[in-house]
């Protein structure tokens, strides 16, 4: 593709490696010029023109310009068509390197695996400069509208740059024409903009400081999300949404929610007094006028007021925590998660012990649980799933060790680079700008590869779960071999995998252009648009597309079993909103009965089944024989996969409502629950799955009378004489 850039002088530019392409443009890299990139959008209209035009003539402030970092991806020239005609078709802006989503910093997981030297104060750093980055945008009259962790990338030294800049709310300012934001995540929206249609509305700061303040506080809790909690209700706990347009913070002073904080959470005095004085100004007090809500450049401040209280532990330097606390808490949740530190020292980041299982404790599970608390929802346990990786025989990954090079990276930071960072880590405010920044060189690009090395390379960084670097290396073997179908496949799975599931149906449909016939194509896209109708104003569009591509596998190939299963897990999505849902319920048993029929050995077909005859228990007047048959079917999938915890839990909420019928299998039913929920706790935390562990914990509040306490007390007693 040519297209032609105006400024400096006019070029024209030739596009043919791309970066990644979605729903609406697609990225490419610009030949002469290795700092930009290029967006070209599939559809150009005047109202893209119009809005870029608005952009570049009042850009933001960057407040990170003097120390050569950019804080915001602003666009920076319009690309017009090559031919003449002189349409707008987008745009060029910064190219963002080295840097990460935000998400994989406060995930105390993924943080420990690429990041572990990221301590208490980097996450500090970090909320500090992504309040400067929304300071700026909003003292230039810009909302950002989609908040989201998708769209902020974090550096190794706390950076921060807000990408996708040309999804923003824009105000035109000699037409007064704005230029709405027409998407938005439910967990980061405001409760006055819940259930609302984000295209029909005016975007506030307001709203985006609700945004913010979530953002902030899973920086600053282990990714604990502000409304989580355990619900105290006796029907299933309600999605996030509910809960925000409900005003249910979970750590309200003045206001009953029906929640009580999370047991693996941190504590919520781990936070600086002024911080939670604003989360509850933000979260409680604002709930009903959003004007109260405190701005960027108020959450600036008190940020900067923690990070300048912050001691140093005593045992483990990397340790930092406000002077309020009269103990290390990082030492105690240390303690809590089994020996799993969430800031590891220098001597175990050495060891490499961050990186070993968690202390496994033989006593974890000694003492019962007593408070009534109910599940969570069948679709939040049961219903993902990874893409089909399908990639040629040819190209073998290496054998070595993953670890090695994520050590070797570690090692160099730590051992070679830490005393410079910090050094300009604790650097004071510069006078000339009221944010306090680091710098950070962006790596330069790789030599271009041959395809088979490409592709290779792809593989190898697939396996390893680093999707963007996957994405590069399968797009540089497309450029060489653009009708090569598996690698195009490859790089769908990849950016399904970073929840890009309008560029993985792209890549999935190009690759069907070029072989039809690509069955697990068909079975991912199908995957895809399952994911899509989560965020669709039309959810059952996407799940009748999903279920033809799922039926287009079937009718290639008789024993797609994949085909069945994930077929079955649609349509037993789709039977909750039905008028029919008895009649959709059995076809997806159906879909599951077809899968064992041609593999008895497909655990998950049976586990998937047995969720559909728990979902049909609760609606029917013959419940005691749905309900045997849920457990007959978790039943052999765990004799098939013992280590599945699912299955566990989902027995086990089985066995505890059968309880509640009463009668002479009662008291065994109740005893029978609590062992299968405890078996699922156990095996989630030897998974080190925290999110599935926790959400068993609140499963295991449900069948108990009195308050979860003596469970996350016994999980500690447990630990401590390990």
């Amino acid at each position: 593709m040519q297209v032609l850039r105006c400024s400096p002088k006019k070029e024209i530019l030739s596009l043919n490696v791309s970066l990644g392409r979605g729903g609406e443009a697609c990225v490419y890299t610009v030949p002469s010029d290795s700092n930009l990139v290029a967006k070209i959008y599939h559809k150009p209209t005047t109202a893209h023109a119009d809005k870029l035009q608005a952009m570049l003539a009042n850009p933001p402030e960057n407040p990170t310009a003097s120390l050569g970092h950019i804080s915001i991806a602003w666009p920076e020239d319009l690309l017009r068509a090559a031919d003449g005609k002189n349409i707008i078709l987008g745009f060029l802006m910064p190219r963002i390197q080295g840097m990460r989503p935000i998400i994989d910093f406060y995930n105390p997981r993924t943080r420990r695996q690429h990041c572990p030297l990221f301590n208490y104060q980097y996450l500090l750093r970090t909320a500090r400069n992504l309040a400067a980055a929304f300071a700026a945008l909003h003292a230039s009259g810009y909302c950002i509208g989609d908040v989201n962790e998708s769209n902020i990338l974090v550096s190794d030294t706390a950076l921060v740059t807000l990408i996708d800049t040309d999804s923003f709310q824009v105000i035109d300012p000699n037409s007064n024409v704005v230029y709405r934001c027409p998407v938005g995540k439910p967990e980061f929206t405001p409760p006055e903009l819940q259930n609302k249609t984000f295209a029909q509305h005016d975007r506030e700061i307001s709203h985006d400081l609700f945004g913010l303040a979530v953002l902030v506080f899973q920086l600053l809790m282990e990714g604990t999300h502000p409304f989580s909690g355990i619900f105290q209700g006796a029907i299933e706990p309600p999605p996030y949404e509910a809960r925000i347009a409900s005003g249910h913070f979970t750590y309200s002073e003045k206001r009953y929610v029906p929640y009580l904080p999370t047991p693996i959470a941190p504590p919520w005095e781990i936070l600086h007094p002024s911080l939670q004085e604003l989360f509850v100004r933000c979260f409680e007090e604002s709930h009903n006028n959003p004007q109260l809500r405190p701005s960027a450049q108020t959450w600036l401040s008190a940020i900067a007021e923690a990070e300048d209280s912050l001691i140093t532990c005593t045992t483990n330097p990397q340790h930092r925590y406000n002077n309020h606390m009269r103990s290390c808490p990082w030492c105690e949740r240390t303690v809590r998660l089994g020996g799993r530190d969430p800031f590891p020292s220098h001597r175990a980041i050495e060891a490499r012990e961050h990186l070993q299982p968690r202390i496994k404790a033989r006593k974890r599970y000694t003492q019962t649980p007593h408070f009534p608390q109910r599940g969570m929802s069948p679709q939040q346990l049961v219903n993902y799933w990874q893409p089909i990786m399908t990639p040629s025989g040819s190209y073998k990954p290496s054998k070595k060790s993953k670890l090695y090079p994520i050590i070797c990276c570690l090692l160099g930071f730590g051992l070679l680079g830490y005393a410079d960072v910090m050094i300009k880590f604790t650097q004071p405010l510069v006078s000339q700008n009221a944010y306090t920044q680091q710098t950070i060189k962006s790596p330069k690009p790789n030599n271009k590869l041959s395809f088979a090395d490409s592709y290779q390379q792809g593989y190898i960084a697939y396996k390893e779960r680093d999707y963007d670097k996957a994405i590069v290396n399968f797009s540089q073997a497309i450029e060489q071999e653009p009708t090569h179908a598996r690698a195009i496949v490859n790089r769908g799975n990849a950016r399904y995998n970073l929840k890009d599931y309008e560029g993985a149906v792209t890549d999935y449909s190009q690759a069907l252009k070029i072989n039809p016939n690509q069955i697990k194509a068909l079975v991912n896209r199908g995957n895809a648009r399952y994911m899509l109708a989560e965020y669709s104003n039309d959810p059952d569009k996407e799940y009748n597309l999903a279920i033809a591509d799922y039926n287009r596998a079937i009718g290639l190939d008789n024993n797609e079993i994949e085909a069945y299963v994930r077929r079955g897990i649609v349509r037993a999505q789709m039977a909750k909103y039905s008028g029919e849902s008895q009649q959709v319920y059995k076809k997806a048993i159906a879909d599951f009965t077809q899968a064992i029929k041609r593999n008895v050995s497909k655990a998950e077909a049976y586990f998937q089944r047995g969720v559909v005859y728990y979902q049909i228990a609760q609606y029917s007047s013959n419940y005691q024989q749905e309900y045997n048959q849920a457990i007959a079917d978790f039943n052999q999938a765990l004799t098939l996969s013992p280590k599945l915890a699912k299955a566990y839990l989902k027995r086990g909420m089985v066995r505890y409502e059968l309880a509640q019928y009463g009668g002479s299998e009662a008291n065994k039913n109740q005893t029978k629950a609590v062992e299968d929920i405890q078996a699922s706790a156990k095996i989630f935390l030897e998974q080190d799955d925290m999110d599935n562990y926790q959400q068993a914990l609140s499963n295991m509040c449900v069948v108990v009378e009195n308050k979860c306490d003596p469970l996350f007390q016994g999980s500690i007693n447990g630990e401590k004489t390990n």
